[in-house]
């Protein structure tokens, strides 16, 4: 693994504590969200959302200058660097005067002036700069290749599709962290949407490229697993271009490729000329096992398409289904009349990663399920989560029988029936969708 940018080892080392007075250490640790004297994320930044200069580790700071496109043109070597944005010649535009460590007196001060800078900028990466300071994190970026419109604008339905296509790989990065499997379909949902609710979001002005922050930690995870998965969909693709076969797509599946990963990519991909995702670790936090330092850009086109669309329809048929005992709150019941089987909806209580289940009962299971209801107790079924649907159904429903609660749970479920009455008036009505 490689040390962390401000770990052990690094910078001036002999020579710093002698003398009368002691020289600052050549860097301080970059703090972390969560952890240390920094405290949660953002805990650390001043009331206008400038990080505090004297918990600026100046490596870290050069390494997100020079990530978002800025460039170091001269200073003192050994003591500073001069840098300015992208797309500023060497004489103009704003610039920063950035420290190469803390062994100089006035290298907090220098600090403190080049965040001013940076928040008072009109340059967009300048932002950027500033959030990964702030709240230190991996970067996901998306790039679309297309027609555009004035200086270099497109259209906000276009931008809207980014940003939805964006939403849907963070998604099934997030869904891979909590297990391998060609189709999650309901499965993890929540907890993947809870993953993701730190992560950040900047979007170039232009509408062409978006970048999504996710914070170390808890975001690494999602950060890692796209890593692989994203090169592991591009060999599979590649593969099947070259040779017409499917297999590279089902070994993909432990890389964590699946048929939200693939539906993502059709949905990024879809009305472009190509797109580009790259990323790229927080310099405070090192780069994680089994990953490349500076990952290159994985690349998608139009001509993906086809073997996208058929890993996506083949993960859709090859997932099996899942054998599950669920124990679950009745919160809808349903049969076309007085007598015979009936169907159920479930919000699941234990026993599976999803939130609401169906489930068809016989006319005496079903008499139990309701009962159950009545009484404020949920019901313990056995059946197989059907991936059809989304794993939303189960099927070979049987054993139903009601559980015991504690009586706050009980009062719970009670109150929850009372509020919702009117499902004895739809009891007969017909089936409901889902």
């Amino acid at each position: 693994m490689h040390r962390p940018i401000d770990g052990p080892g690094h910078g001036a080392g002999g020579g710093a504590g002698r003398g009368p007075a002691p020289v600052p250490p050549p860097y301080r640790s970059h703090p972390l969200p969560g952890a240390g004297p920094a405290g949660p994320a953002g805990a650390w930044t001043g009331g206008d959302g400038v990080p505090d200069p004297g918990r600026v580790d100046p490596r870290v700071l050069a390494a997100l200058l020079a990530r978002h496109g800025w460039r170091r043109r001269g200073g003192a070597a050994g003591r500073y660097g001069r840098w300015t944005p992208p797309g500023a010649g060497p004489g103009g535009g704003t610039s920063l005067l950035v420290p190469d460590s803390l062994a100089f007196p006035d290298s907090e001060e220098l600090i403190g002036e080049a965040l001013t800078a940076l928040a008072r900028s009109a340059t967009p990466s300048a932002r950027e700069v500033l959030t990964g300071l702030a709240v230190p994190s991996d970067e996901v970026r998306w790039w679309r290749d297309g027609p555009v419109g004035p200086a270099g604008t497109v259209p906000w339905p276009v931008h809207e599709q980014l940003r939805s296509a964006a939403r849907k790989v963070l998604l099934a990065g997030a869904l891979a962290v909590r297990g391998r499997a060609g189709y999650h379909g309901s499965r993890h949902r929540a907890a993947a949407r809870a993953a993701l609710e730190p992560v950040v979001v900047a979007a170039d002005p232009g509408g062409r490229a978006l970048t999504a922050f996710l914070p170390v930690p808890p975001g690494r995870p999602v950060a890692v697993r796209l890593h692989h998965a994203l090169h592991a969909a591009r060999e599979a693709v590649d593969y099947q271009r070259a040779t017409g076969g499917m297999d590279a797509f089902d070994s993909a599946v432990e890389a964590g490729v699946s048929r939200e990963l693939t539906d993502a990519l059709i949905a990024l991909v879809r009305g472009t000329e190509g797109v580009r995702v790259a990323l790229a670790w927080a310099p405070a936090a090192g780069v994680p096992d089994g990953c490349a330092a500076r990952p290159e850009p994985v690349e998608f086109s139009p001509g993906d398409l086809p073997a996208l669309r058929e890993a996506s329809a083949r993960y859709l048929t090859d997932e099996p289904s899942v054998p599950v005992r669920i124990t679950g709150a009745v919160v809808r019941l349903r049969r076309s009349g007085p007598r015979g089987e009936g169907t159920v909806k479930l919000r699941v209580l234990g026993g599976a990663d999803v939130g609401h289940v169906r489930a068809t009962l016989d006319e005496e299971a079903y008499r139990t399920a309701g009962h159950a209801h009545l009484v404020g107790l949920p019901i313990r079924v056995v059946g197989r989560l059907e991936s059809r649907g989304g794993f939303r159904r189960l099927s070979d429903a049987s054993g139903v029988v009601p559980v015991q609660v504690d009586e706050a749970e009980r009062d719970r479920l009670m109150k929850s029936l009372h509020e919702d009455l009117d499902f004895f008036e739809e009891a007969c009505g017909p089936e409901e969708q889902g």
